[in-house]
């Protein structure tokens, strides 16, 4: 069994042998998620009737994925921490690389009105100076201050302080002292969470090391806590079975790894999708897939290029910069409850700001008076009232009208209809924008690639922002309104290790890869391989993959390349050093290599996976003959089209070798499907919705 709970609804899967998977959705619940989570679970047990301990006790596997660390860093709700670190480098984490002001801010950044300061996570009376410091070798130049340390832990502890995070300058390469400080803290202060840079996040770069373990501190006890209360929930339901939870790396780990390692829990969900998708373009054959993930509260955008999913090594979360690869999301405030509104001088803007599930969209009638793209989308005939989730929550189209009537269309001088034309409209070229964003930014024409669309709304939209973004090929997995919460449930349990170890070629060498040592990077590769095995209790069924960034000289921006297996010899280095320049050229064009500058290794990872989920799948029902699924024919507003009679099918009911022709709808349980009006659409033997979006020219 796979959850996601996202912004505004909890997703649940049900995976068993020979059977297709089994698609659930309920409200999220803010107060208490762990509420949503029992609520899906419930939905799931009555459907199977059954009782909700006796299903419980079925389940031989929960994964689980959350937005939860996310949204305690965004909102600033983690743990009172502290920060202590060499005496000298205090405003390391108040520097930041002097991006302060910058940070977060994109294409404001030219915009100098426009710069605000964080705020920060460990106030400066909570950032310790010790007296300590090893050099760049890691050799011990001060030894560190023990009773310093205790005389710290005292002032802190009377401080209010819970959580701790130590980065000494040089821990990476050296982390002694930072042992003897968790010795020292186990002796004085037990009870408290603590973090160490040297294990979290041992790399260069003292402010993105530092960042890391403060983060990952401040988190610690908000999600150790969440995951305990909602072990308990589950515990309680009559579960005895393996618990995960996604780490954004790249799989799942351990329930109770999750605390010591809460930072890798920031943009678990997203993941998720990003990692079911991956499979699924592999089984497609699709080497170029765009990820849209469309909920109630964000649009997220992920990349798989040559059948890998984009991971970026130091990630951009909360105003921070963590050194913690994470597979690569973009996000933009434009889901189903992003809220419409006319600005100051008079222009319609849609989001970044949320309506969420509590009130959610005026259309849900629960007291949100304020219209979005969901209001929109019942207005203009897309969504059938009656038949939301089913059936199970139907929506009030009088309380969609009255919202866009008094906050869009009168400001604006429109009809209701035209007003929600607009919002919609809005809303798809915004993720038009970002599809073309993403795959640029990356060196990519992104008519190269394939959309795949999931979330509760992706399939609803996805048909218009990715003609709007010329791309060719629109999928729609079967699993879409709860993708991501297949993709917890289907991932490996995953671990990666990494270092810092610079290894450097002289300029204007002739043959750069004779100057490295490939001794000793094979060396480190085979360490950090220990490594993974042991936190993967040794599984004999781990598959690695090992990883070398590299750049050219006073660089400032890597790129990875696959080390193949096998020795590391000076051969496979030329081979590494000739993929980089082909990859680098490829991103900012023939001939920017800069061949004579000589080339840099900074940073060795391994990661590691092991098979978790071993379940064979069953095929979806359905026909073939798309007139068997016929529901009705209703007028729906296409924007710059208007309103055109359009066939409703019942999702479900369509099978593989099904086809037709837009403009078309198929109403799922949990989403609504809509192909165009100059599109098409077939289902393939997987069940995937294949939709052409090319249309008639």
């Amino acid at each position: 069994m796979g959850t996601d709970v996202g912004g505004t609804f909890t997703d649940l899967v049900v995976l068993q042998d020979g059977r297709a998977p089994r698609l659930y959705k309920s409200p999220t619940t803010p107060h208490d998620r762990s509420e949503g989570v029992i609520t899906a679970l419930r939905l799931a047990a009555e459907s199977y009737g059954r009782e909700l301990p006796s299903f419980c006790a079925d389940i031989v596997y929960f994964a689980h994925g959350t937005t939860a660390a996310t949204n305690a860093l965004i909102e600033r709700k983690g743990a009172p921490t502290a920060l202590l670190t060499t005496r000298g480098f205090t405003d390391t984490m108040l520097i930041q690389r002097s991006m302060t002001s910058w940070v977060g801010m994109g294409a404001a950044t030219g915009h100098y009105s426009w710069r605000r300061n964080p705020g920060q996570i460990v106030p400066r009376s909570r950032i310790a100076a010790i007296t300590e410091r090893v050099d760049a070798s890691g050799a011990e130049v001060v030894a560190l201050d023990e009773e310093e340390v205790r005389a710290t832990l005292r002032l802190l502890r009377e401080d209010g302080v819970e959580a701790l995070a130590v980065s000494f300058l040089w821990s990476f390469v050296n982390g002694d002292h930072e042992a003897a400080v968790a010795r020292i803290v186990r002796e004085e202060w037990p009870e408290a969470y603590l973090t160490l840079s040297h294990e979290v996040a041992p790399v260069i770069g003292e402010y993105e090391r530092s960042a890391t373990t403060v983060v990952n501190s401040y988190l610690g006890p908000v999600i150790r806590d969440y995951v305990a209360n909602l072990e308990d929930r589950l515990r309680s339901s009559g579960f005895a079975g393996d618990f995960s939870i996604m780490d954004s790396g790249g799989g799942v780990m351990r329930a109770q790894d999750a605390a010591r390692r809460s930072a890798s829990m920031l943009t678990s969900g997203p993941a998720g999708g990003v990692l079911a998708s991956t499979a699924l373009s592999r089984r497609l054959g699709h080497p170029h897939v765009i990820t849209s993930d469309m909920g109630g509260t964000s649009f997220d955008v992920g990349l798989i290029i040559d059948g890998e999913p984009v991971v970026e090594r130091v990630s951009e979360v909360g105003d921070l910069h963590l050194a913690l690869p994470r597979i690569k999301v973009t996000a933009i405030g434009a889901g189903g409850g992003s809220i419409a509104g006319v600005d100051e001088s008079g222009v319609l803007v849609v989001g970044p700001e949320s309506a969420g599930s509590v009130p959610g969209p005026a259309c849900y009638a629960r007291g949100g008076d304020r219209p979005t793209v969901t209001d929109a989308d019942v207005v203009l005939g897309v969504i059938d009232p009656t038949r939301f989730l089913g059936g199970r929550m139907p929506l009030d189209r009088s309380q969609a009208e009255k919202a866009i009537r008094e906050h869009v269309a009168d400001p604006l001088g429109l009809t209701v209809e035209e007003a929600a034309a607009g919002i919609k409209r809005v809303a798809d070229n915004q993720m038009a924008d970002l599809l073309r964003k993403v795959t640029v930014e990356q060196g990519h024409d992104p008519r190269d690639f394939t959309v795949y669309a999931y979330g509760g709304a992706g399939p609803t939209h996805a048909y218009a922002y990715t003609e709007a973004a010329g791309i060719a090929t629109l999928v729609v997995p079967p699993t879409s309104t709860v993708h991501s919460a297949y993709g917890t449930v289907t991932s490996d349990r995953y671990r990666a290790v990494q270092t810092t170890e610079v290894h450097r070629t002289p300029p204007g060498a002739t043959d750069p890869a004779a100057h490295l040592d490939a001794a000793r990077i094979g060396e480190t590769l085979n360490e950090l391989a220990a490594r993974c095995r042991e936190d993967l209790d040794g599984d004999p069924r781990i598959r690695l993959s090992r990883i070398a960034y590299l750049k050219f000289r006073r660089q400032s921006h890597e790129l990875p390349i696959a080390v193949p297996e096998g020795e590391v010899t000076t051969s496979v280095l030329r081979g590494l050093i000739s993929e980089f320049r082909m990859v680098y050229e490829r991103i900012y064009g023939a001939g920017t290599a800069l061949l004579g500058a000589g080339v840099e290794i900074h940073t060795l990872r391994v990661e590691g996976r092991v098979g978790v989920t071993e379940v064979s799948e069953g095929g979806y029902p359905g026909t073939p003959d798309a007139a068997a699924a016929w529901l009705c024919e209703r007028d729906v507003h296409f924007p710059g089209t208007g309103r055109l009679p359009t066939g409703v099918y019942r999702g479900e009911d369509l099978g593989a070798g099904a086809s037709l022709r837009g403009p078309a709808i198929l109403e799922f349980a949990g989403t609504t499907v809509v192909v165009g009006p100059s599109q098409s659409l077939v289902v393939d033997r997987h069940s995937n919705l294949v939709i052409d979006c090319k249309g008639d020219a």
